[in-house]
Formats: structure tokens, sequence, C-alpha cells
């Protein structure tokens, strides 16, 4: 996601307090990843992880990911595509895993505002969430430096390419 992103993002609506447990079930954790992908938020909404499609976002209410520091939390959201999570605060570790693993998280006091299935573009440079009605939605301000790292696929692939060899060819691969 590089700039203003002017495409369309459908919308998963959840409420507040999601936890970690809830995005990577412990009953998982000794899967890879895509094992416990496959089960991400079955607890809340048993259909998202089937039917979640890339480009997706995620909507919640207060504290989202809470509970454990397990980096997989973030780790399921990313590799079942999702664009970004929105949300009026995040869990601490969430919010920096998510981060290290290339997930991006906006925080927008106002996110109740956004309903389930809308279509929505999100420019996290500008700090904006646009409603299919029209109406923009501010978000805190997201650093350059975790913006980069969002583009770059996460921290691992930013530090590759920042540390390769001039002259090597790059792998285009995010991980």
């Amino acid at each position: 996601m590089t700039g203003d992103d002017r495409s369309l993002h459908r919308v998963w609506r959840f409420g507040a307090d999601i936890d970690t447990d809830a995005l990577a079930p412990g009953a998982w954790m000794q899967h890879g990843l895509d094992t416990i992908a496959k089960h991400c938020l079955e607890t809340v909404r048993p259909e998202f992880a089937a039917g979640v499609r890339a480009g997706d976002v995620l909507v919640a209410g207060p504290n989202f990911g809470i509970g454990s520091s397990r980096e997989q939390a973030a780790g399921a959201l990313r590799h079942l595509g999702v664009a970004a999570v929105i949300a009026p605060s995040f869990a601490g570790l969430f919010f920096r895993n998510a981060f290290n693993l290339g997930l991006l998280l906006l925080t927008c006091p106002q996110a109740g505002a956004i309903t389930e299935g809308e279509l929505i573009t999100i420019d996290p440079h500008a700090g904006w969430v646009v409603r299919a009605n029209g109406s923009a939605l501010p978000t805190d301000p997201v650093p350059g430096f975790l913006l980069d790292m969002v583009e770059a696929g996460g921290l691992l692939p930013q530090l590759k390419r920042r540390f390769q060899p001039p002259g090597v060819s790059r792998d285009p691969s995010p991980l």
C-alpha cells in the first residue's frame, strides 16, 4: 500500500476487546501459520477466515489485539490478506507485532461509524478513511518509519533490503 490508496476495501465489523486468542487460537499454535489462519476469529465469527478476501479491512471497537504477545495474531490476519485494521485503540504488543509483520493499523476514534460490508478507501499517509457516502474520518498519524515498514512487507524484508550489498538483485517476494 503506497501513498493514497484509492482501491476499495470491504469492511468486516467486529466489537471491542478482540483478543489474540481469538485471532490465533491457542489450540492451533503448534501448527504453522496456514493452519492458524484458517481458525482466525472462529470463536467470534466462524465464517471469517473462509470469507475474507485479500484487500478486505477489519474495523473493530477499542482494545483490538489485547491478550498475549503472540505475533501469530497479526500474522494470521496478514496471511489472510487483510489490508488494514481500523479501531479506536490497539493493545501495545499487538500494535508493534502488526507493523513488524507488515500489517497496517489505523487508529480512528470514529471507527464505530463504519458499517459491516461497507466499501471504503484509506489514505494512511494523509490520515483518512473515506466512507462510501463520501464522508471522511480522520485517523491518528502513522509515523513514516512504520508506513515504510508496511510498504516493505514488514521489518525483516525492510532490513534485508536495507542491508543488501549493492549490485545484488533483490528477491521480489516480501519474505
